[in-house]
């Protein structure tokens, strides 16, 4: 809780760093959408966010135009070119604005995981694409090996699990459940489906709790550029 008190003292002076003006905004799972079918939710919206809405409206700083570079390949809008999966789709389109550093902060593994875009679209939405399985090699801090993080400036944390009940249930394997900013004096900044809301935790309590579940994993820690 001291953290979270720091934090807000150091920030309170200034209009939105990272997103403070959205805490307390409503979480809704899955906010946005190409406004059309199968996705007929809006492009932009700031009253409600999931944990990947919220990140990317604060990284494109509440810009429609840039939300959309980072939420659709080359930009372009449109439910198929949408950067559905962050381990494939989201990290790769968006490398001039992101970048996985997690060896810089601890010992790291690796979690490979298939995605089978092709799979999902069919099960889910009754869609035929010709997407190829995409093999990724995802490299992250086990749980284990964390520490007190030195950040001195937010980068986003990803928690890593392997939960092989998802795969049947989706039709693909995931390795990323969900995101949120890291900030400095190690305070979790994240839309919660459990508080129902973008909300403030202590990063170091809440990993604590993810650690008693064998398939939470461990961590990513993406640089902002």
């Amino acid at each position: 809780m001291w953290r979270i008190l720091l934090l807000l003292f150091l920030t309170g002076c200034c209009a939105n760093p990272m997103g403070q003006s959205f805490l307390g905004t409503k979480y809704i799972n899955s906010p946005l959408g190409e406004g059309i079918t199968p996705d007929t939710d809006p492009l932009f919206r700031t009253d409600a966010f999931d944990c990947v809405t919220f990140v990317e409206t604060v990284l494109a700083d509440s810009d429609v135009t840039k939300l959309n570079q980072i939420r659709y390949k080359n930009g372009n809008v449109s439910f198929l070119d949408r950067n559905h999966f962050i381990e494939t789709d989201w990290m790769t389109n968006n490398a001039n604005l992101v970048e996985n550093v997690s060896a810089k902060y601890a010992k790291t593994a690796y979690r490979t995981v298939v995605i089978d875009k092709k799979s999902w679209f069919k099960q889910n939405y009754n869609i035929d694409t010709d997407f190829a399985p995409e093999t990724v090699n995802l490299e992250y801090i086990p749980y284990e090996n964390i520490t007190e993080l030195n950040i001195n400036k937010a980068v986003i944390v990803m928690f890593v699990a392997d939960k092989p009940k998802i795969r049947d249930k989706i039709g693909t394997d995931l390795a990323i459940f969900h995101m949120g900013l890291l900030l400095p004096g190690g305070v979790l900044r994240h839309a919660s489906s459990q508080q129902k809301s973008v909300v403030d935790v202590d990063f170091y309590e809440y990993i604590a709790q993810k650690k008693q579940d064998k398939t939470n994993l461990g961590i990513i820690l993406v640089r902002i550029k």
